[in-house]
């Protein structure tokens, strides 16, 4: 959907031409799944795939919004009467922008915004983060708000947690907000600084697929609070601020204070298993070993299977039909129970790999997945 596109849409809609028009991406994650509300590390990178906002202000508190994405007219809402958690529809992520920028004290006086996404929708590719951003984006362009793109990205997580409800970290609007082409971002949500890791696998012979196993998830449902909770509950029990505060050396020893609270081990072991994958991977990318973080993401989706228990039979199926074809490691990738998997592979090997999984999800009576190639993007931008 180009800048045009949107710019004509809003144009038709609204009966003027908008102030702008900026996008913001989806992600992939390479490694880090599940810490970043554990004051964690993780490691994504941009989609090209983005959501496009064609923006304009208003002065009367009154706020439209359209999506080319579904169906039904403009829905019109008024800034001072937006309550957290009474929208159960796409426009609360829009609309709680707008609220969270308001809380902060930032005098938005309302808007009219048409959107239009390439971002595939369920596919734990954080289609609602590059709604969110794309539209603080626009908004403090044009209230001349002056926010950088870690403190926007605060804004995006607390619209999602307060007004839609959704427990999610912060690494999704951070990396829509902020990741850089041909880089993957090493960020520490805890502190939230950040490094650009240069992650340019064509050049090196290798491409990353993602393969969507169209098996929709849901945040703000139940399970993914219950493993927030878990790990919470695991922080508490081991007197830490946060599970990313149990050294990695000292895991045996926390995993044995734990006694038999099962269900809490297996988490913690996952959460600080995974910051320490995050930081190998920063360590063999950077020295150049980019093949060597296979077998890395592999590990990765063990843990997420067996430990933190959020796969399902097509994430699965993904990362074992794509290892016996070739690939160099495959992992699901997101917050779990359908979505997405990654899988990293020597650029020769790709058409095989891709044949060899839609091929077993046939033969498993699965949905046909979409596959397509992840290449390292721009962050949320101005088009026009």
């Amino acid at each position: 959907m180009g800048a045009q596109q949107v710019r004509d849409g809003f144009a038709e809609l609204y009966g003027a031409a908008p102030e702008g028009v900026w996008a913001a991406p989806g992600r992939v994650n390479l490694i880090g799944e599940h810490t970043d509300y554990n004051d964690g590390f993780v490691m994504p990178f941009a989609l090209p795939h983005t959501a496009v906002a064609a923006v304009s202000r208003r002065t009367d508190g009154v706020l439209r919004l359209h999506s080319a994405d579904v169906e039904g007219g403009v829905v019109e809402l008024r800034v001072d009467e937006l309550v957290p958690e009474a929208d159960r529809n796409w426009t609360a992520y829009p609309s709680g922008v707008v609220w969270a920028l308001r809380e902060a004290g930032h005098p938005v006086t309302g808007a009219d915004i048409h959107l239009a996404s390439t971002v595939p929708s369920g596919a734990g590719l954080s289609s609602s983060a590059a709604l969110e951003v794309v539209v603080a984006l626009a908004l403090d362009d044009l209230y001349e708000l002056g926010l950088k793109g870690w403190q926007l990205a605060r804004l995006c997580q607390r619209a999602e947690n307060v007004y839609v409800g959704a427990p999610v970290g912060i690494m999704d609007q951070t990396a829509s907000a902020c990741c850089e082409t041909g880089h993957a971002l090493f960020l520490d949500t805890r502190d939230l600084s950040q490094k650009q890791i240069p992650f340019d696998l064509a050049a090196e012979g290798m491409r990353l697929l993602v393969v969507d196993t169209r098996v929709k998830h849901s945040h703000s449902e139940g399970e993914y609070g219950k493993r927030r909770a878990g790990c919470e509950k695991g922080a508490a029990l081991l007197g830490v601020d946060a599970l990313r505060d149990v050294p990695y050396a000292g895991l045996d020893a926390a995993l044995a204070r734990l006694g038999d609270e099962e269900e809490v081990r297996r988490l913690v072991r996952h959460i600080v298993t995974e910051n320490e994958r995050v930081e190998r991977v920063v360590s063999l990318l950077e020295s150049g070993e980019t093949r060597a973080i296979g077998p890395v993401l592999v590990e990765g989706h063990a843990s997420l299977r067996d430990d933190f228990r959020i796969s399902c039979p097509e994430l699965d199926l993904v990362v074992d039909t794509a290892l016996a074809s070739g690939a160099l490691g495959s992992r699901m990738t997101g917050g779990g129970f359908g979505g997405s998997a990654i899988v990293l592979a020597e650029e020769q090997d790709v058409d095989a790999i891709a044949k060899a999984v839609t091929e077993a999800f046939a033969a498993a009576g699965f949905t046909t997945p979409r596959v397509f190639e992840a290449v390292p993007s721009a962050g949320a931008r101005r088009l026009s």
